[in-house]
């Protein structure tokens, strides 16, 4: 069978290119999943023109009719909903019931922000005037630039992309070159939808140049980037120059406290869960567990033997609980934080090396790892690794745990795990991270509620929920006499 060529996509018509880039499986490098068109600057510039054509128009279509193309996109999605799920694990490399869990969270996300083009709340408020009416509307802001990462090739873009147009944007979608096919779907459901021309456009391709042509690009008005530290600080500066609005979102060195007075069991279920599924490769992954020294050596036993009962192995397979990492260079990073690791603290409690032998030897399989006795100036307490790597360390009390959790420059999410109402309140109020869970993995989240960090891992307005509506658009204030 011929491996399918997927193009860029620049005013409403599907565009090709002097080159093609591979999409690869991580967990079979043998299969090519598709071949990309490579986009240029010139694409770039083609699609930021196209934008700024096609805004004028699909900012004054009704929000109700912009809702309704979102609403017509997700039910193609559903409609493709096995082949969604399949197509995010072959070219990202998560377990299947994780990328379908992902396409339904897509599918919702659509669905939410077209309910919101009959809602676009603004406001409405009394006068200190006799006879005047006050009042303020949103108004979409433009061209912006989307940038996504390949760790959720679809849910990050949907939930950009949705309140981006449903504000009455046109929008740019520059998806990661190692996960880009879950994008082009979203974009191919937009089209199919009869999103107008323009409207809409999809350039994959070289993160540099396309970065770089994206925050030239005439006409655009903000960007809305998801991927590390270093990329970011870059893109706010070029963003600045222009005066651009910029929402980032970045690194995380989630930590998850566990109090002795925990739900043991429960406990290390939700810190397995949130260190090791998705290979770790979630920004808001726990990569430090924060346990009381009562029960810490039970603890990290107990951890030992839950994570010796997983299976690395190809995402497509039943029973699978990790796959791999998506790369080449995202596994070379994780086993150098690991062999920093064992300098560092000793050798793991369990895992510590890349899979090999069979399959194995076709993907990009390493082994959950667990470092015991770290302490807080380690580098694998310190930086992220964003791999299946756990550092564990011993607090005196909660409040010295809490201390240890802060004492980071990110703060996307953190967990606790107690049964204590005060520990419980002194840790939504004093953890400094913009995601709180309470006796739950400290990642997995939903589309209803503002997403973001703080410090250095976020900056401007939050994503999802309601508040996703605030970077997407300004508001008109009038003043009426009458």
């Amino acid at each position: 069978m011929s491996t399918p060529t997927f193009l860029n996509y620049i005013n409403g018509e599907w565009v090709g290119g002097a080159a093609t880039f591979e999409n690869r499986n991580p967990a079979n490098t043998d299969e090519i999943v598709g071949l990309f068109a490579k986009g240029t600057a010139q694409d770039m510039a083609a699609a930021a023109e196209a934008a700024s054509n096609a805004f004028p128009a699909w900012s004054a279509m009704p929000g109700p009719a912009r809702g309704n193309i979102l609403f017509k996109a997700a039910d193609i999605m559903e409609k493709k909903f096995d082949q969604l799920g399949e197509e995010m694990t072959r070219e990202e490399g998560k377990t299947l019931p994780e990328a379908k869990g992902e396409v339904r969270r897509t599918i919702n996300i659509f669905r939410y922000f077209g309910s919101e083009g009959s809602r676009l709340p603004g406001y409405v408020v009394p006068s200190e005037r006799d006879r005047v009416h006050m009042f303020a509307i949103r108004k979409a802001i433009g061209v912006v630039g989307l940038v996504t990462p390949w760790n959720f090739p679809s849910a990050i873009p949907a939930w950009k992309l949705a309140p981006a147009l449903i504000c009455g944007n046109t929008a740019i979608v520059k998806p990661a070159s190692a996960a880009p096919l879950s994008a082009w779907r979203i974009v191919e459901a937009l089209h199919e939808a009869g999103a107008p021309k323009g409207v809409v456009n999809f350039i994959a391709g070289s993160g540099g140049e396309l970065g770089r042509a994206l925050v030239e690009a005439k006409g655009l008005k903000a960007i809305s980037f998801t991927g590390s530290c270093q990329i970011g600080e870059w893109l706010h500066g070029e963003a600045s120059k222009r005066r651009l609005r910029i929402q980032l979102e970045m690194g995380g060195k989630n930590p998850t406290i566990v109090c002795a007075d925990a739900d043991f069991n429960s406990a290390v279920e939700n810190v397995v869960n949130a260190a090791f599924f998705s290979t770790g490769q979630k920004c808001t992954a726990t990569s430090r567990a924060i346990v009381d020294e009562a029960i810490y050596d039970r603890f990290v036993q107990a951890l030992v033997e839950r994570t010796a009962k997983l299976k690395v192995g190809n995402g497509m397979e039943p029973g699978v609980h990790i796959g791999p990492a998506v790369d080449q260079g995202q596994l070379d990073t994780v086993l150098h934080y690991i062999e920093v690791g064992k300098k560092e603290a000793g050798a793991p409690k369990i895992g510590g090396n890349r899979l090999t032998g069979g399959d194995y030897d076709k993907g990009y399989f390493v082994e959950p790892t667990i470092f015991a006795d770290v302490t807080e100036e380690m580098v694998i307490a310190k930086e992220e690794i964003f791999g299946p790597v756990l550092a564990v360390m011993k607090a005196k009390n909660f409040q010295d745990a809490l201390r240890i959790a802060n004492n980071s420059p990110f703060g996307l999410s953190a967990s606790v795990q107690t049964t204590n109402v005060a520990n419980t309140f002194d840790f939504v109020y004093g953890m400094e991270a913009g995601l709180i869970t309470v006796n739950l993995p400290s990642a997995g989240v939903e589309y209803q509620l503002p997403f973001g960090g703080t410090k250095e891992s976020s900056f401007g307005p939050k994503e999802q929920g309601p508040a996703a509506l605030d970077f997407y658009s300004d508001y008109k204030t009038i003043y009426l006499k009458y």
